[in-house]
């Protein structure tokens, strides 16, 4: 018994001190996040090895419009979109004799185009992503292999006439890969075309614009985002910077997400979840390091020490001229697509986004980014929103 006792305290103390150094290890500037404003999303996806992060992103994004509009909760198919878009991208590229880009992405606009002129399927009535090729998600590796240079080979043929037939077989590649697109289909009991069933969704594809903030065009005019992913030169309302972020701020305050696009290259997003606008200045100096070496870091160093940082990462003051400056020189590009759709703040009182991301059930937060407002300020390329989500003085302006 006496045996017992001791080793039973013993057992005490050793997890006595083990939550003590566990308690002592936790990085005090991590940030603990207190929701402000949360609106209703569907369940986070996974896009896996597939270049459709817009697909998900605006699907998502009308799926939460769906949400507030009927109360309903829709799943809706990304590689029906998907297998439409890359056939309109694969006739413009044929068309241009191969003068313009056949490639995985796309932009927020790709979807409203397709919603409007195709229509849309729920996710029951295509394969499953990835099931085509035997896999449990979406893997466009083999696919883009083959479609690819099919692609490439009619767009540049020295044929002096294309025969049409050319659009068979890639409609065959298509449907190998991602299924077949159905015609009809029953959902609930009820039977649907695309088109019927997009009409079924309560929405008015007139109410959704884009909204980007440049210099190199005027202000309150709408122009085509000269980047390769905006393939079909769908136009964006040009607001400055400060509009941009207040018409976020308003959307999300009345109830409406946002179907955002940017840049996540940086080293201040991160994999676990959070994106913050380093100002990589003064993160060398609050890290004890010059400039030389810190640009001699690794991605892997650099890392570990924005995330020591955490709360306090030092950030950038985002200015409009900065995003010219990042645009015109390729430093801000259009990379990925996610849904922002809250506001949280952490312990000292800044503000972040809550975003849904389309890369599973991953990071610190479960499939949710945090990204700072200014993180979203420098970093946004466009974004798609419900024009009744625009504070009434800027959609004067912008005339709609």
């Amino acid at each position: 018994m006496k045996n017992l006792m001791i080793f039973t305290l013993a057992a005490m103390m050793t997890v006595s001190v083990q939550a003590a150094e566990k308690k002592d290890s936790v990085n005090p500037n991590k940030p603990v996040f207190t929701t402000i404003k949360e609106l209703p999303i569907t369940s986070v996806k996974n896009q896996n090895r597939s270049g459709t992060c817009w697909a998900y992103s605006t699907l998502s994004f009308f799926e939460s419009e769906i949400l507030k509009k009927t109360g309903k909760t829709y799943d809706l198919s990304e590689m029906f979109v998907a297998s439409k878009d890359y056939m309109d991208r694969a006739w413009l590229t044929v068309r241009m004799h191969g003068d313009s880009q056949f490639s995985q992405g796309g932009s927020a606009g790709d979807v409203l185009v397709i919603l409007r002129e195709k229509g849309i399927v729920p996710e029951s009535a295509m394969a499953a992503p990835g099931s085509m090729t035997g896999d449990s998600l979406a893997n466009f590796n083999e696919f883009f292999s083959v479609m690819s240079p099919y692609v490439d080979a009619v767009s540049k043929s020295s044929a002096k006439k294309m025969s049409g037939q050319w659009a068979v077989g890639l409609q065959g590649i298509l449907d190998a890969y991602l299924g077949k697109c159905p015609e009809e289909f029953t959902y609930e009991g009820k039977k649907y075309t695309p088109k019927s069933f997009a009409q079924s969704l309560g929405l008015n594809w007139d109410d959704y614009v884009s909204i980007t903030s440049y210099t190199h065009h005027p202000f309150y005019t709408d122009f085509a985002v000269e980047v390769q992913d905006n393939w079909r030169w769908e136009r964006s309302y040009n607001v400055p910077m400060d509009e941009m972020m207040r018409i976020i701020d308003n959307a999300l305050a009345n109830g409406y997400t946002i179907a955002w696009g940017g840049d996540v290259s940086s080293d201040g997003f991160t994999r676990d979840g959070l994106g913050i606008a380093v100002d990589d200045k003064a993160t060398q100096s609050l890290a004890g390091s010059d400039q030389a070496k810190w640009t001699k870091m690794t991605a892997a160093k650099k890392k570990s020490v924005i995330d020591s940082l955490g709360v306090k990462a030092p950030e950038i003051v985002p200015t409009q001229e900065l995003r010219q400056q990042e645009f015109d020189n390729w430093t801000l590009t259009d990379d990925h697509g996610m849904h922002i759709y809250g506001i949280a703040k952490d312990q000292n009182g800044k503000e972040y986004y809550m975003v849904k991301n389309s890369w599973g059930d991953t990071g610190e937060y479960k499939g949710i980014w945090y990204m700072t407002k200014a993180f979203v300020a420098a970093n946004t390329m466009d974004y798609l929103v419900n024009k009744n989500a625009i504070p009434k003085d800027i959609r004067k302006k912008l005339g709609i």
